[in-house]
């Protein structure tokens, strides 16, 4: 399944500025509610196409996944970023882009690359499935 007509030409294919902090959203477009009908649109494609839609701040760039194997806990996101952890979300809804795209904001304008939990919107706080370090990690695990 390729992304909708609308959803491919708002995709933002143009490099970041160097000194911009870059946040990749990638949405799970074939992701589905419990209850949703099979023959139906998937609820992902639903939420990348408003994900793509809506106002960013500049440095985040939205783009189209097709499975992130979080199937249970689906509608699916997740947020990567250079030098940052990288963060997996779930039980997200069709309405859940503007929270999306408010902590992409956050996680940019983060000096540590970590995404901040105070002012982070309330479906990623309790949508959180996984924040996973990046390679560069030095935390001693001893």
């Amino acid at each position: 399944m390729e992304p909708s007509a609308a959803a491919q030409s708002a995709i933002d294919d143009t490099p970041l500025a160097s000194d911009a902090p870059a946040v990749t959203l990638f949405v799970c477009r074939t992701c589905r509610l419990a209850d949703e009908d099979k023959a139906a649109t998937p609820g992902g494609e639903a939420l990348l196409d408003a994900a793509l839609h809506l106002p960013r701040e500049a440095g985040i760039a939205v783009r189209p996944i097709r499975c992130l194997s979080n199937c249970k806990r689906g509608l699916s996101a997740a947020m990567v970023r250079a030098g940052g952890w990288t963060y997996v979300f779930g039980d997200l809804t069709g309405e859940s882009a503007p929270d999306l795209l408010a902590g992409a904001a956050l996680f940019a304008t983060s000096t540590d690359g970590l995404m901040p939990w105070r002012g982070r919107p309330d479906a990623l706080k309790r949508g959180m499935i996984a924040r996973v370090p990046p390679l560069t990690v030095s935390e001693d695990l001893s």
